[in-house]
């Protein structure tokens, strides 16, 4: 065991950039860990849907492409292990898939860890375990409001699944819905052989998993001063070195472009983090309040002091549901008069859908570059509305039924035409309709998840 552990991110969300990991491992080939974190709120929805199309889907797709960038490392004995949450639905679908890429490259048999277990609708649909616990935690509301609409419920579990993986000896550990800091947790568990008990150590573990969850959010991506940031085109992902006792260094690879100083680093800190001193994580309670942030220079910044103690009794549910369906669609307007003319437009467009009989439950006119997206933001400027030159005009709608959305985008082409002089913007046609989900957090007993772990391998045998 040496005295600290690195981990590396290279994936922030379902969507971040596919080569991060080749990239990364490029300039950084000893790194010990990659955690890549996949799954949104309502990623798991999207999923539903490609699952329900093909029972064999239900994960994210995009991670083997990154295993089969990978292959050339791994064939030339890279060790670097991967640690992901990008199983989605379907855990044991995308482990199978990457033991096949494996074999297909020629890399050694190589054990994947499968975990599971996180799958919480049958719970939520029982009507004998039905519990106050699952009402909605931003709003109170009965799950009873929902329940026949539920598509989705996963609890996030926490390291221990993967720790067990790890210490079988999988390479690669892919999950379905883990707490994002877990998958920076586990590893430093099995590297140090905590138990699981060590809450201030797993709270130091945890906030390091904190730092790089995000991606490249703790090295410059949305910082407030993200025009300072050097060679934003090509910024790194980040790293923890992890010491026994739960402090950590956050850095980045060299040769990279983005900036690690104790200004990103404290802006990741306080990101999403709710009550920073009971910051909940089914591996620990921590608390951020005696935490010190020293800039070591260099694009290094030890972080330190985080104390932890047993987790919630319960695990947090992301829970989706179906709400009807929505479209939205957009026109540029320029020329005298831009933003009068795009709100004329949006009434004319919602004027009809109601006199074709649908009542839209949701509807939204927006006339962007006049305020709309932050007018509060907009009126502490000042902007003078009359003399705007160009807007983009969005309309927004959702509804119970398909048809009434149907309607509305049949509506906004025939502007073209009808519409004011200057009116642009229709390449992309007829809006589409999309089915909406939405989202529903709650509260699960611990007793109540049963989180597996299994081994595959990619030999041919």
């Amino acid at each position: 065991m040496t005295s600290s552990i690195r981990i590396g991110n290279s994936q922030g969300f379902w969507g971040d950039r596919g080569d991060a990991a080749v990239e990364t491992l490029a300039r950084e080939p000893d790194l010990d860990f990659l955690a890549s974190d996949y799954l949104a709120e309502v990623s798991l929805s999207i999923l539903a849907l490609q699952r329900d199309r093909d029972p064999s889907l239900g994960y994210a797709r995009d991670f083997l492409d990154v295993v089969r960038s990978l292959v050339p490392y791994w064939r030339e004995g890279g060790r670097c292990r991967l640690v992901t949450n990008a199983g989605g639905l379907n855990p044991s679908a995308c482990a199978s898939a990457c033991a096949e890429i494996l074999r297909d490259g020629g890399v050694e048999p190589t054990p994947i860890g499968v975990v599971d277990g996180d799958d919480v609708l049958a719970v939520l649909r029982d009507p004998k375990q039905a519990t106050p616990l699952f009402d909605n935690l931003d709003d109170g509301r009965p799950l009873a409001d929902v329940l026949d609409r539920l598509t989705t419920a996963n609890a996030y579990v926490g390291a221990a699944p993967i720790v067990e993986a790890l210490d079988q000896g999988a390479r690669i550990v892919v999950t379905g819905r883990v707490a994002d800091p877990s998958l920076t947790v586990a590893p430093c568990i099995h590297h140090f052989g905590w138990s699981h008990d060590e809450y201030d150590r797993i709270a130091g573990a945890t906030v390091a998993g904190h730092l790089i969850e995000c991606g490249t959010q703790v090295t410059g991506g949305v910082s407030t001063h993200w025009l300072d940031v050097p060679d934003a085109a090509h910024i790194g992902f980040p790293i923890v070195e992890v010491a026994a006792d739960g402090s950590c260094v956050a850095t980045k690879p060299r040769d990279t472009g983005g900036m690690v100083d104790a200004r990103t680093v404290t802006e990741q800190l306080l990101y999403e983090i709710g009550d920073p001193a009971r910051y909940l994580s089914p591996d620990a309670t921590v608390s951020f309040l005696g935490l010190s942030v020293e800039d070591l220079g260099g694009n290094r910044v030890a972080v330190r002091g985080a104390r932890g103690g047993p987790p919630p009794p319960s695990y947090k549910v992301s829970a989706t549901f179906r709400d009807g369906f929505r479209a939205q669609g957009m026109l540029t307007i320029f020329g005298k008069d831009a933003e009068a003319k795009a709100r004329r437009c949006g009434s004319i467009v919602l004027d009809r859908v109601r006199e074709a009989g649908y009542d839209l439950r949701e509807a939204t006119v927006e006339c962007l570059g006049a305020g709309d997206a932050a007018p509060a933001a907009a009126a502490a400027r000042g902007v003078d509305r009359s003399k705007l030159l160009e807007v983009v005009l969005r309309i927004a709608v959702a509804d119970d039924s398909r048809a009434a959305v149907e309607r509305f985008s049949k509506e906004i082409m025939p502007l073209i035409t009808a519409g004011p002089p200057g009116t642009t913007g229709y390449a992309e046609g007829r809006p589409r309709v999309h089915p909406v989900f939405r989202y529903w957090p709650c509260l699960v007993e611990r007793e109540k998840v049963r989180p597996r772990t299994r081994l595959i391998t990619s030999s041919r045998d």
